[in-house]
């Protein structure tokens, strides 16, 4: 992911353990940042399909087909869910899993130090 022009010191990396999520304002923006598995991330606060508060959604998996009968669950702790109507994204991509067309919102996110740095 592009790193843009700004950056901004959001946190300590102590402050987002794996598993955790955060909510912070960057540059007059709502954002999410995510620690999945050990990766950082950072979504816009916003649900392209309605405008709800994304970030603040259950992070969750998913039931994924197998075969016409049968499903398993996937995805497990890679998905925030939009609490509004449903609607699941990839964290880490922004990907709707309904439409893969429609994104969320991402920012490229760097460790400097002990920071979490997001660029906007």
């Amino acid at each position: 992911m592009k790193k843009s022009g700004k950056k901004f010191s959001v946190c300590a990396v102590a402050d987002l353990p794996p598993g955790g999520r955060k909510i912070v304002e960057v540059d007059g923006k709502s954002i999410g940042l995510f620690n999945v598995k050990g990766q950082l991330y950072a979504l816009l606060n916003y649900c392209p399909h309605s405008g709800a508060e994304l970030c603040r959604g259950p992070i969750t998996g998913t039931a994924l087909p197998v075969d016409e009968f049968r499903y398993d669950y996937g995805y497990e702790g890679e998905l925030i869910r939009c609490a509004w109507h449903g609607w699941e994204f990839k964290i880490a991509t922004g990907e709707c899993l309904l439409d893969a067309k429609i994104r969320a919102k991402r920012y490229a996110v760097t460790v400097e130090g002990d920071e979490v740095v997001v660029h906007i």
